[in-house]
């Protein structure tokens, strides 16, 4: 008899639940193939060909008016600005959302875990920067971009939030997209300032979207387990 309910149960959800979880695993075994493969070359002191060609390209588009945007776009990815915004995040669920505690759990691990792995990482890893400038929140080690990985998962957290909201679909495509492109943008403001090479965002990317995709999986498992 629980052997055909479990059958019951598990024949009644959605094909399009199967595509996402499907979507997520995905995503998460190349993000993780590639922080492997950056993190091997790192560590055998390899000279990529992109981090080349990255700079190249940045020096053939500086401008003035470029430097002070990028300038003012990295702030949004910085430790200040993502701490006070995460406060503000978890106000709005506490506000918006009945099984709250599980939403603002997994969300705290999210930043918070974010946060240790990448120290502990830059120190193992131990690369220099391309430039030290304090101005940028350019100092320590480079490798991964703690400006990669904590934009990765904060404002991949808003996105999930969002896709998962009751708004419009086309006003989520919207907010979805801007935030991708705003992840996206933070990431090509440190190498536009010199203060990390392009494999040091690829890898924070990575590791931010791997740790995101856990952190939510989980998260959707723990709710799902709740309601049933």
């Amino acid at each position: 008899m629980q052997r055909r309910l479990i059958i019951f149960n598990l024949s009644n959800i959605p094909i399009k639940t199967y595509v996402y979880i499907v979507l997520a695993l995905l995503a998460l075994g190349g993000a993780s193939f590639l922080f492997a493969e950056l993190a091997e070359g790192v560590l055998e002191e390899e000279k990529f060909m992109i981090d080349r060609h990255g700079a190249a390209f940045i020096d053939s588009i500086e401008t003035l008016w470029l430097n002070e945007w990028m300038a003012w776009i990295t702030e949004l990815g910085s430790v200040t600005w993502l701490v006070i915004a995460s406060i503000f995040v978890c106000i709005f669920i506490w506000f918006a959302y009945d099984r709250k505690r599980w939403r603002l759990f997994y969300f705290a691990v999210a930043m918070i875990g974010i946060s240790v792995l990448t120290k502990l990482l830059k120190v193992t890893f131990e690369r220099k920067r391309p430039d030290l400038l304090e101005e940028f929140d350019g100092t320590g080690f480079s490798f991964p971009s703690g400006h990669s990985t904590g934009p990765m998962v904060f404002y991949g957290f808003l996105v999930y939030i969002v896709a998962k909201s009751q708004l419009k679909k086309w006003l989520k495509w919207t907010l979805c997209g801007l935030l991708s492109f705003l992840i996206l943008l933070i990431g090509m403001s440190r190498v536009y300032l010199s203060v990390h090479y392009v494999t040091d965002v690829l890898a924070g990317f990575a590791l931010g979207l791997t740790w995101l995709v856990i952190c939510i999986l989980i998260l959707e498992y723990t709710l799902w387990r709740k309601k049933k």
